[in-house]
């Protein structure tokens, strides 16, 4: 099936070729699934904590966090998701939600109600087992970000979240040239990194000054992306984008 004809899930089935083999079925599946397009304005939550969904979403298009927040209202960023992900996928089988899910610009979402979502995957295994490994793969993901967070320095945290993002981004086709659209504010990267955002702005400095990347007005540019690995100490085995591994 061509990428022309995959319609708005274009990007999920890119992504969950790369997890498991799918057979045409499968995917023609996928692409029959009952679906609502919605539009989400910036900053909007999308899914609240204690909320009990009955569907989830596909990002279609833009940015989207989880997130928790203190008593006091001080928000911790948990994971950024890309488009062809499906932030909410938990709620299938976890029934109340224990964070937000917020949009980070504007973003196109398409919501699947649950009951068609188990048809999927009782109907299609293969389906299922693409799920079940994406599901793992988040998992690795939440690993390393909490080694990100806790262990290294304020520099390599930023140089290490820019390396996945930026690779999460090239697996779905959005990337132009080590140009990415990342509708972040300093708050958001301090938020993500446990810094504060005056923190965020010096580490920017520094690492623009070492001619790494460029970031400014939504769009980050990695101009060295040796240099950013190296320094954000970045192996993205963790991704886990090779079937093999």
């Amino acid at each position: 099936m061509s990428e022309q004809a995959l319609g708005p899930f274009e990007r999920l089935v890119r992504k969950l070729r790369m997890r498991w083999p799918l057979s045409e079925a499968d995917i023609a599946a996928i692409q029959r699934l009952p679906l609502h397009i919605k539009s989400v304005p910036n900053h909007t939550t999308i899914v609240a904590e204690g909320a009990r969904p009955n569907q989830s979403f596909v990002l279609l298009d833009g940015l989207v966090c989880r997130s928790k927040a203190t008593n006091a209202g001080r928000r911790q960023i948990l994971s950024f998701h890309v488009a062809g992900d499906i932030p909410d996928l938990q709620s299938l089988h976890l029934h109340i939600m224990d964070h937000d899910v917020s949009s980070l610009g504007p973003c196109s979402i398409a919501h699947v109600a649950h009951i068609h979502l188990r048809e999927l995957v009782t109907e299609h295994p293969q389906v299922a087992n693409a799920l079940w490994r994406d599901t793992l793969i988040e998992a690795a993901m939440f690993r390393e970000w909490i080694l990100n967070v806790g262990r290294r320095s304020a520099e390599q945290r930023m140089a290490h979240l820019f390396c996945e993002i930026a690779d999460r981004l090239d697996a779905v086709g959005l990337a132009h040239g080590g140009v990415y659209e990342l509708p972040l504010t300093q708050i958001d990267l301090a938020d993500a990194l446990g810094l504060s955002a005056v923190h965020v702005n010096r580490v920017l400095q520094e690492i623009r000054g070492r001619g790494l990347i460029e970031f400014q007005k939504s769009t980050l540019l990695v101009k060295d992306a040796a240099g950013l690995r190296l320094l954000g100490e970045y192996d993205p085995l963790y991704l886990h984008n090779d079937p093999a591994s």
